[in-house]
């Protein structure tokens, strides 16, 4: 049985129509960076509860989730609908192993997210702790519109605190924007496009691949790094070059 603890809504933070960061206090236990938490509220005596992963860093109180609006969801219209000093049910215990312990050591670690599921990546940077084992880190966020790319401020301030060892892409799939990629993540390496961008080679030899978001671009780039970069998926019996996380 999971242990819910009771959290206060701090702030409610919308940066689109349907994206918005919420922010809370709760007695939770300590976490991960990279892990996720289960939110819930009790809708018609049910308890509605989705898995979100943590943005903050460990160390930082302020509980930090990004989400995106689902029309006719049970739950996020509903998260979306709350007020500082509002209630919240949180799972005590998070979860998950997207976590940089689970990652061998390489020389360049590509950090690759599609829409909210930026979150796990900003959490871990944010905390800063065993990334020196990497030469360079790549953070890719690609998103469908520019307005999309609600932490953009934040992965620049990261870029600048890294001193040259953090590079940050954008991509944009259904329009063209300064300064980011247009089209999807798979082609973008396909075609050698992200690579050229960043000044960094994605390779067996070299790399280590975390995925994360969109189930679609998780398969199709995986597939990709097993067929032209001869990658394999990381699991503890067998390291690998790729870890990944689906985000529904």
């Amino acid at each position: 049985m999971a242990d819910w603890v009771t959290g206060k809504v701090t702030k409610i933070q919308f940066w689109t129509d349907t994206l918005f960061s919420l922010t809370l206090h709760a007695p939770v236990h300590p976490f991960t960076a990279g892990q996720f938490a289960k939110l819930g509220l009790d809708v018609d005596g049910e308890r509605v509860q989705r898995a979100y992963s943590y943005v903050n860093a460990p160390d930082n109180p302020d509980l930090e989730f990004y989400l995106v609006t689902v029309p006719d969801g049970k739950l996020s219209p509903r998260l979306a609908a709350l007020k500082p000093g509002d209630d919240v049910q949180i799972v005590s215990d998070a979860a998950g192993f997207f976590v940089l312990d689970e990652i061998p050591d390489c020389d360049t670690l590509w950090m690759l997210a599609t829409g909210t599921a930026i979150g796990p990546y900003l959490s871990i940077l944010q905390y800063g702790k065993d990334l020196e084992r990497f030469k360079n880190i790549v953070l890719v966020h690609a998103v469908r519109y520019a307005a999309d790319l609600s932490y953009l401020p934040q992965m620049r301030e990261l870029e600048q605190k890294y001193g040259g060892k953090l590079k940050i892409q954008t991509v944009v799939s259904r329009e063209t924007a300064e300064g980011a990629l247009t089209g999807r993540v798979p082609a973008l390496i396909e075609s050698g496009v992200l690579e050229k961008a960043v000044g960094l080679p994605m390779t067996a030899e070299t790399s280590h691949v975390m995925l994360c978001g969109n189930p679609q671009m998780v398969r199709d780039t995986q597939q990709l790094l097993k067929d032209t970069r001869q990658m394999t998926k990381h699991l503890r019996r067998r390291p690998g070059h790729m870890t990944a996380e689906h985000y529904w």
